[in-house]
């Protein structure tokens, strides 16, 4: 298309008298031939059955196991009398690499941001890695005994033989 409206530049340039009508003539053409040729395109190919038929392409999607991601997942259900209820997530302070990533409030799950509160009867999933699981579950243990300044308290979450 581009190859005669640039050839019909020429006459214009060397000012040839009626080389302006050439050019529009031209240029009507190759939109007019372009939009014919394109819009026709499909309905030829699926007459002379060239044309594959267009398919959605489904998302890939993996599941790893935690095993092989050297996590591990972790259930929480705040209990009544917990010192949990009313603390506030960045208030857990757990391991950089554990992380709160579900909680189910009145048996609606919803994942929860930097201003959600743990309430009475919360269950909550948790994400660490591997290694800081043990510490992850002493601070959990500390705020649910002691409150968010479970530390200032001199409550470190060490198991009991109940837990």
């Amino acid at each position: 298309g581009a190859v005669p409206i640039v050839l019909a530049t020429f006459p214009i340039a060397a000012a040839v008298p009626g080389a302006t009508r050439v050019f529009d003539i031209v240029f009507v053409l190759v939109v007019v031939f372009t939009v014919v040729q394109g819009g026709s395109l499909p309905a030829v190919a699926r007459l002379l059955r060239i044309a594959t038929p267009v398919t959605p392409r489904d998302i890939d999607v993996e599941s790893a196991p935690l095993d092989e991601l050297g996590a591990e997942l972790m259930q929480l259900t705040v209990p009544p009398g917990s010192r949990l209820h009313g603390v506030y997530l960045p208030e857990l302070r757990l391991p950089e690499d554990a992380a709160v990533v579900l909680v189910v409030r009145d048996g609606k799950p919803f994942v929860p941001g930097p201003e959600t509160r743990l309430m009475r009867g919360d269950q909550a999933l948790l994400v660490s890695a591997r290694g800081s699981r043990a510490e992850a579950e002493r601070r959990l243990r500390a705020v649910s005994r002691a409150g968010r300044l479970a530390t200032w308290r001199g409550e470190a979450g060490r198991p009991t033989e109940v837990d």
